[in-house]
């Protein structure tokens, strides 16, 4: 990775952000690592990449909408690698953490730490867009670094992907969720909290209760036809 590099997705249009009612952060508070976060009116997005890894939409004061100021802090500090996959079968990559619970309004501060000899991403997915471009927030460590970002949390009591966007990571273990207020319900697929495999809104979610109406059902099927004939 470049050091310092700051990336600017200008093409990315409609990932535009207004915020004309709140003041930019000082380069001090936008950046623990020096002065290379591009703002520029809050119309691009932008990542801070440096040799230990890259912080994207960090934001440490910009209040989303419904918030009237910053509710608390919440720390985490969350180690990833092989060594953590070990609560579910075929994982290869695990998290020490997989549920990161906050406060709606709340500054939220994660300190990563890639325990294995590749790259790992820590990223939130579905954050209102008009704030964190694409709606995301990323941190990404490079190989055995660790690498610290800070955001603030919506106003709405909502469930979170996390993840680590590197290809077949989050399949194989890297998956977790971000718990906003009471939530929203448990996303799916997280190691130690929610089913391994989707299930469509659609499909019942009584499952036990399918089964035994299932047997009634066709016990009664079976009763009627025998007495037809009987008849």
């Amino acid at each position: 990775m470049l050091s310092g590099q700051t990336l600017d997705h200008s093409d990315h249009s409609e990932q535009a952000l207004d915020h004309t009612s709140h003041s930019e952060p000082s380069l001090e508070q936008a950046s623990q690592s020096g002065p290379t976060v591009n703002y520029n009116g809050h119309s691009r997005h932008t990542m801070v990449v440096e040799e230990d890894g890259a912080v994207m939409n960090q934001n440490f004061r910009q209040l989303p909408r419904g918030c009237n100021q910053i509710s608390g802090d919440h720390t985490f500090t969350v180690s990833a690698g092989r060594s953590y996959a070990t609560t579910e079968p075929g994982m290869i990559f695990g998290m020490s953490q997989y549920e990161f619970a906050v406060n709606p309004c709340s500054r939220v501060t994660v300190t990563f730490v890639n325990e294995d000899d590749v790259r790992h991403q820590w990223m939130v997915h579905g954050l209102p867009k008009y704030l964190y471009p694409a709606g995301m927030f990323h941190i990404e460590a490079s190989g055995g670094r660790t690498k610290t970002g800070t955001f603030i949390a919506p106003s709405e009591n909502r469930s979170y992907l996390v993840h680590c966007d590197l290809a077949q990571h989050m399949e194989k273990g890297m998956r977790a969720q971000l718990k906003v207020g009471s939530g929203s319900g448990d996303i799916w697929g997280v190691s130690g909290i929610s089913d391994s495999f989707y299930r469509a809104d659609y499909l019942p979610h009584y499952t036990l209760e399918l089964v035994i109406a299932s047997f009634l059902g066709a016990f009664g099927v079976m009763l009627l036809l025998k007495n037809r004939a009987w008849k």
